[in-house]
């Protein structure tokens, strides 16, 4: 240790300190005091812990002790480890660790499920629940980041398998807080397309896709769904709306394919399902398009509100462009299958014992 640390006297945190019932992620930056988000889904905050700065030396530390935690312990893995930057699932904590190169200073996040909830907790309607039951086998679960997404694909995962059916998802990282008998699979050699090769060959009859953002991950979920496995895929999302424009962005599934690609997209907001949109495909005249031309009959996919059956949207070709149409103005609220916001327990943090000093 240098000579600057012989007039500090030495103080013990762990990542554990940082966390309470109500945080969901702790961020620790160089020259800054310790911050947490605490809240609830769709209401958080972010707070000061401390008003002293943190410093890089002890961060540093901090980093070194997460990584040979992760190397030693058998529920833990290094997710990614490249210079400057390393993601670790330290158990049910996901911790992100920049530094230069990659930052411009030393920057470790940690971030836990606040709650694990089952299908129930949601109030689900009987019509939607019966929908999943029977029915959808492209599913889309949308939302912005911290709504709440993760939480409910978890518990549409033990729902699945609940039902005798064998589930399995795919993340990177692996984060998800699902029951033992579902299996967790990463990427493989850096792709998701090989892991999901090898998916294929296991036959699962549910997978849950967690999360989709590049071109190849909305690939690999075509894929899947093309080959008859059921999928869940968890995107972020402003709307229900904007789920389905990202999936046909740059031509990532075709327009005829869009329906038996995704049949039911689920929007969760404030940790709760807000909006559930229905799609189907057929061969009509837009709306809009009046008189009796049937020549410009085409195919259409629509898109409706779920519990109503409402035509809120319309997607079809036109001058050689996909056109999303709205058919019905104003936005009120689309699933009212539920009562109040889902609560559950705190996840479990493990700690991390470090050394500090700190000045007299």
């Amino acid at each position: 240790m240098s000579e600057e640390y012989d007039d500090y006297e030495e103080d013990i945190i762990t990542l554990k300190e940082f966390f309470d019932d109500h945080t969901m992620s702790v961020h620790l930056v160089e020259n800054n005091p310790p911050r947490a988000k605490r809240g609830e889904p769709g209401n958080w905050e972010l707070v000061d812990l401390s008003d002293r700065l943190l410093t890089h030396e002890e961060l540093e530390i901090l980093a070194e002790a997460i990584m040979e935690s992760a190397r030693y312990d058998k529920a833990s893995f290094i997710e990614i480890e490249e210079e400057g930057a390393a993601v670790i699932q330290l158990r049910n904590l996901r911790i992100a660790i920049a530094k230069p190169p990659f930052s411009d200073k030393m920057e470790i996040s940690a971030i836990r499920p606040i709650i694990k909830l089952s299908i129930d907790d949601y109030d689900l309607s009987p019509k939607l629940t019966k929908r999943l039951e029977t029915r959808a086998e492209g599913i889309l679960i949308s939302g912005s980041p911290g709504s709440g997404k993760s939480t409910f694909a978890a518990a549409l995962a033990e729902f699945y398998s609940g039902k005798g059916n064998v589930v399995k998802t795919l993340e990177q990282p692996r984060d998800l807080q699902v029951s033992e008998d579902i299996v967790q699979y990463s990427p493989l050699d850096g792709s998701m397309e090989k892991a999901a090769d090898i998916l294929l060959l296991v036959r699962p009859d549910y997978v849950i896709y967690d999360e989709l953002r590049k071109d190849s991950d909305f690939e690999a979920y075509s894929d899947l769904r093309s080959a008859g496995v059921g999928m869940v895929g968890v995107v972020h999302a402003g709307s229900a709306i904007d789920a389905i424009q990202r999936l046909i962005l740059g031509g990532r599934v075709e327009l005829g394919q869009l329906p038996s690609t995704v049949d039911t997209v689920i929007h969760i907001e404030a940790g709760r399902v807000s909006r559930v949109a229905a799609l189907s495909l057929k061969v009509k005249l837009p709306t809009g398009m009046g008189g009796n031309q049937r020549d410009l009959a085409r195919p259409v996919v629509e898109i409706r509100e779920f519990e109503s059956g409402t035509l809120e949207y319309e997607i079809f070709s036109f001058g050689g462009e996909k056109i999303i149409v709205p058919v019905r103005s104003g936005r009120a609220p689309l699933y009212d299958g539920r009562r109040e916001r889902p609560r559950g327990r705190s996840g479990e943090v493990v700690p991390i014992s470090i050394s500090y000093s700190k000045r007299k």
